[in-house]
């Protein structure tokens, strides 16, 4: 018998449902299911990454830090990630990587609660050194071997790249709306009568309530044995290619530590002396226009290849870099760095396909962290360095030596491996 009453609508097998509609908005054509968690994952570390590398340097001088702690402690915190992502490929391929993955998200929630909660500088060093705490643009934790060897194996070919580019789409874009935020502090003492240190210890308890949120999410993650992929391996015949690179990397690495956001915004602070809102404003900009450059990236990689990418946007933004150095104004100082925000980016999905394509499967998780392990050594070394000459009134230089290294690195790269062909 037909129920009278309202029509019910009948669903086709074949129409999509609205979580499969959303799958195929965050997916290329070609990845699997499970890449899914890792764009959201990314999305939302990068969220309050965003903030946290601006509010940094304010908390700890609202501590009583000077800037070549900070610098010191932004060392330690890439030094710390540097030696947690070592350990992950050297002994990472006899573990399932969501069991770590799982374990990062609590290391990410301990972070922030372990910074809400002390205000001495040295148990402040000790908890970066050991934490995820991430004060610049690109991610350095150790969630990032682990999450693009999941994404290597969740596609092939050009889905890859496009893969890879959603990857770092959703960082810059959250990592953009993320910046905004670091005004909330101000507006919260303006507005709602909280003290400043009070504001700022609230931004990293929500920091670690998102830590723990990306552990609930990644508990969806399926297990090793449930996906079909080569299983992992040391390094073995890519080693000297993947020594090469990681050799290359460093150049890159140290130059992008010499400039990380939380001294980039330390810098703005003190050489135009713009308020924590009006810097969080042109780093949400400046994501944006990331997010922009990350979405041409594929295409662009599609017409002159991956390592053409690579090259031939780099350089332009590390001029840009420089030029911004000498800047007389504000506004000519800003408008530089935008332009080199819609640039510098799109090296990045180009350069972790490029890494994942001249590796064999099973060697893929060892060389996503040997390639990762030396960029965060190196990038360790420029905070310190950086916050010295901030410190000291040498403002400029942090930046001019950074465009000019990063020329070299693109130089470098272009020069040994022109002549290699992909795979794939």
């Amino acid at each position: 018998m037909v129920r009278r009453g309202a029509p019910q609508l009948m669903r086709s097998p074949d129409m999509p449902t609205t979580r499969t509609l959303a799958a195929k908005l965050l997916l290329p054509d070609g990845a699997a299911p499970q890449a899914r968690w890792l764009l959201l994952g990314r999305a939302m570390r990068a969220l309050v990454d965003g903030y946290v590398a601006i509010l940094l340097p304010v908390y700890l001088l609202a501590l009583g830090a000077d800037a070549w702690q900070v610098g010191l402690l932004s060392t330690a915190t890439l030094l710390g990630s540097a030696l947690t992502t070592l350990a992950v490929g050297t002994w990472g391929h006899r573990v399932d990587s969501r069991r770590l993955l799982l374990a990062a998200g609590l290391l990410m929630a301990a972070t922030g609660v372990g910074f809400a909660g002390l205000s001495a500088y040295w148990p402040l060093l000790l908890i970066a050194f050991v934490g995820t705490l991430n004060p610049g643009s690109g991610d350095v934790s150790v969630f990032l071997p682990l999450e693009q060897a999941r994404l290597a194996h969740a596609a092939q070919g050009e889905a890859r790249t496009v893969l890879f580019a959603r990857y770092s789409i959703a960082g810059a874009m959250f990592a953009a709306l993320g910046a905004l935020a670091a005004g909330l502090p101000d507006w919260l003492r303006q507005h709602a009568g909280v003290g400043e240190l009070a504001a700022l210890r609230g931004m990293f308890l929500l920091y670690a309530a998102v830590g723990f949120g990306v552990w609930l999410l990644y508990r969806h993650l399926p297990h090793a044995h449930e996906i079909e992929q080569s299983p992992a391996a040391p390094l073995g015949p890519s080693r000297p290619t993947v020594i090469k690179l990681a050799a290359l990397f460093s150049i890159d690495a140290f130059a992008g530590g010499l400039v990380i956001n939380a001294l980039l915004a330390l810098w703005l602070f003190q050489r135009f002396h713009l308020p924590p809102a009006t810097v969080g404003l042109f780093f949400f900009c400046a994501g944006l226009l990331a997010t922009a450059s990350l979405l041409v990236a594929p295409r662009v990689a599609r017409r002159i290849g991956l390592l053409n990418t690579m090259v031939f946007t780099h350089i332009p933004s590390s001029i840009f870099l420089m030029l911004a150095a000498c800047a007389p104004t504000a506004h000519l100082a800003l408008g530089l760095l935008l332009g080199r925000a819609a640039l510098s980016q799109m090296d990045v999905p180009t350069r972790n396909a490029y890494v994942m394509a001249v590796v064999t499967p099973p060697e893929r998780t060892a060389a996503a962290s040997f390639t990762a392990v030396p960029r965060s050594l190196a990038a360790a070394l420029g905070p310190t360095l950086a916050g010295v000459l901030l410190g000291t009134g040498w403002p400029a230089l942090p930046l001019l030596a950074c465009g000019a290294l990063k020329i070299a690195y693109d130089l470098g790269l272009l020069a040994t491996f022109r002549r290699v062909r992909l795979p794939q």
